[in-house]
Parts: C-alpha cells; sequence; structure tokens
C-alpha cells in the first residue's frame, strides 16, 4: 500500500487527476463547475480561496523547508556560491519569458494582451522535479539546479502578482506587514526558547504573517515562507532535495515528512480549482504564453547559466552546457504558479481562459526534452 501510494506521489498523479476533472467538468457543465469552485464550499470562504489562499500555503512552506534544509553544510546549496549560478539562472528564467511574450505581442497580439507578461515567468515545482528525474535520473545535480530554479521564479511569480496585479478595488496596505513581522519575530523567539513542536510556531508565528500578508493586499500564499527556517534543525544536512534522511527527526523534518503527504495528494484540489478552462478558450494569448514559457525560458537559462560561469561561479559539479539547456527546456512547464499568475492578470474570462490553456499547454516541454536528452546523448544517473 505504501509503495502505490509513493508512485502516486511521485508520478503528480493527484495534480494531473485535478486538472483532468477540472478541465472535464468545466466543458460538460460549466455553470455547475464555476458555482462549486467559486460558491460558499467552508463557511463564507470558496473553494477557490481555501484552495488557493489556505492551502497552498503549505505547498510552499514544503518548497522553505527544503531550501532551508538544502543551505545547511553538506547541503546541495552550501556553500552560497553554489547557489549563486541557479540563481542567475532564474532571473534569465524570468526575463527571458518576459522579452519573448512582450516581443511576439508587439507582433502578433494587442495591447489588451500586454498585461499577461508575468504568466511565463513562473516554473511547476512538482512537474520539473518529476521531468527531471525521468530525463536526468534520480541522483543527477540537475535535479538540486531545478528545485532551486523553480521555487526560486515561482516565489518571483506571487510577488508579481503582488507588486503588478494587484486588485484595482482592494490598493496594497504595507503597514499591514508590521504583522507579519511580528510572526517572524515570535518565531525567532520560539526558535530561542527551543521549541521543539512545530505548532506553536505556525500558530504564533505563521498566523500573524498569514493576516498580515492578505490584509496587505499581498499573496497569503507566502505566509509560512518566512517561518520555516525558524523551525529547528541539525546543524548539518544529510539528505538531498525532496529526499530526506530517515534519521533527521528535528522539528523541521517532522514538519515536511507529516505534511508532504497532505500537500502532495491536496494538489488535486489545486488543479480542480485552477484548471477549469473551456477548451474553445484557446486564442493569441495561448500562444503568447506556451511561446515564451517553451523559448523563453529555454534562452534565457542557459544565457544566464553560461553567463555565471565565465563570471566565476560554476555549474554544480557533473553539469555541463548540454544539461543545462535540456534544464531549460523543463523549466518551460509553467503550470502551477502560471495558472496563479494568470488568474491575476486577467479579468475577462475568454481572455484569462485562453491564458490558462497555454500554461497547461506547456507540459509539452516534456516529451521536448526527453528528446533533445537523446540527441545530446545524456546519461541518467540513479
Amino acid at each position: 500500500m505504501g509503495e502505490k501510494i509513493n508512485l502516486l506521489r511521485e508520478f503528480s498523479i493527484p495534480l494531473l487527476a485535478g486538472v483532468i476533472t477540472a478541465l472535464l467538468w468545466c466543458n460538460g457543465a460549466p455553470d455547475s463547475y464555476h458555482s462549486f469552485v467559486h460558491g460558499k464550499f467552508w463557511g463564507p470562504f470558496t473553494f477557490h480561496f481555501v484552495t488557493n489562499d489556505l492551502f497552498m500555503v503549505f505547498f510552499f512552506a514544503i518548497a522553505a523547508a527544503e531550501i532551508t534544509q538544502s543551505c545547511l553544510p553538506g547541503g546541495d546549496l552550501n556553500p552560497v556560491s553554489k547557489a549563486v549560478n541557479p540563481l542567475l539562472a532564474t532571473l534569465g528564467g524570468v526575463l527571458g519569458p518576459v522579452a519573448v511574450y512582450l516581443v511576439l505581442n508587439l507582433l502578433i497580439g494587442s495591447p489588451k494582451l500586454t498585461h499577461g507578461w508575468g504568466i511565463p515567468t513562473a516554473t511547476d515545482i512538482a512537474f520539473a522535479w518529476l521531468a527531471a528525474r525521468l530525463v536526468f535520473g534520480r541522483n543527477h545535480p540537475v535535479i538540486a539546479f531545478l528545485l532551486l530554479l523553480a521555487i526560486a521564479d515561482d516565489a518571483i511569480g506571487l510577488l508579481i502578482i503582488a507588486i503588478f496585479y494587484p486588485d484595482p478595488l482592494l490598493p496594497i496596505a504595507p503597514s499591514w506587514l508590521l504583522l507579519t513581522t511580528v510572526g517572524i519575530l515570535a518565531a525567532w523567539l520560539l526558535r530561542r526558547k527551543q521549541v521543539q513542536n512545530y505548532w506553536p510556531y505556525l500558530f504564533c508565528g505563521g498566523l500573524p504573517s498569514w493576516i498580515g500578508l492578505h490584509n496587505a493586499r499581498l499573496h497569503p500564499a507566502l505566509a509560512l515562507v518566512v517561518i520555516v527556517p525558524f523551525l529547528p534543525h541539525p546543524a548539518r544536512e544529510t539528505g538531498h532535495l525532496f529526499e530526506a534522511d530517515p534519521r533527521d527527526s528535528s522539528t523541521l523534518a517532522r514538519f515536511e515528512h507529516e505534511w508532504k503527504l497532505i500537500v502532495d495528494f491536496g494538489l488535486f484540489m489545486f488543479g480542480l480549482a485552477n484548471a477549469g478552462v473551456a477548451f474553445s478558450a484557446m486564442n493569441t494569448v495561448t500562444w503568447l504564453v506556451l511561446c515564451a514559457l517553451l523559448f523563453g525560458k529555454t534562452a534565457g537559462i542557459f544565457a544566464m547559466g553560461v553567463l555565471g560561469q565565465h563570471l566565476g561561479y560554476p555549474l554544480p559539479r557533473g553539469m555541463g552546457k548540454k544539461h543545462l539547456f535540456v534544464a531549460g527546456i523543463i523549466a518551460g512547464i509553467g503550470f502551477t504558479v502560471a495558472l496563479f499568475v494568470a488568474g491575476e492578470a486577467f479579468t475577462v474570462p475568454a481572455i484569462q481562459g485562453a491564458a490558462k490553456m497555454g500554461a497547461m499547454l506547456s507540459i509539452g516541454a516534456f516529451p521536448i526534452a526527453m528528446v533533445a536528452a537523446n540527441i545530446l546523448r545524456i546519461t541518467k544517473k540513479g
């Protein structure tokens, strides 16, 4: 039974099932689907709110836990110089798609589509991890490189939502960020007192952080990202990204272990809440988003990764330019946060749906990466 559960998680079956269910439901009974997603679901809250503003807090918290562990001595991103090249590639993976989107929009689009430039900046963490493992093998250094890149540019995607796509009826209220600061201070004090149970960190740190971000009109999905690094952890890391050491019983490791299963299967909710798009919704913005993800990501990541090498910040040992190129292709899988951004970038349903379709079609980057890996004769590790 345990092996079957791990297989479902490893191949992102819950997320795929949610996407397929949303597509079938939205195209078969659109009124019923939208009533479910946007009607009252839990008290006064909609299913969309519960998924995107509450559940996704833990999705990004797990990502923060992985990065925290990897930055410890012995981790994949320690010393800090190891992270410089992936972060430069992240910058390329944001600027490249934006440039491609805006240039193509000038050629084949229209001014009303310009606002969608932020959609192709994101990389789907779950699908990128799965695709990288299938292309490169379980133990290839590209895995850590790509995961850091995906986590970093997803965080940038949420910042883009907050800064460039605010609700005109609800302007940003930065004074509320003082409450988020209170949450961070509470987590620091708990760490100083050596509190080993993670629940006080979530309630005393995470709750004020969430309320502060929400009322500041910034996306509250990042609420625990600033809290998780304070959870007690060992002095050294002995595992790898998304492959924890079973001997690690620290507070941080327990949090990740106990919530990762919930998050993996909860991604069904995310797919169901965000992937409801009519098949007829495809139009120009679909191709703008798709081309920006497939070509802009690859070109931007490759160019900045090579620049990082020339600046004295090498790629991880065992990773060359051909691996960087294929990693750039895989990073073109937009999905999760791209759907997030599409929902905020456009308010017209037809344009929003078409933009989301472009984000979902980017799953085609995976077979392209497989073909490229075969042509470049990339050998799997593990």
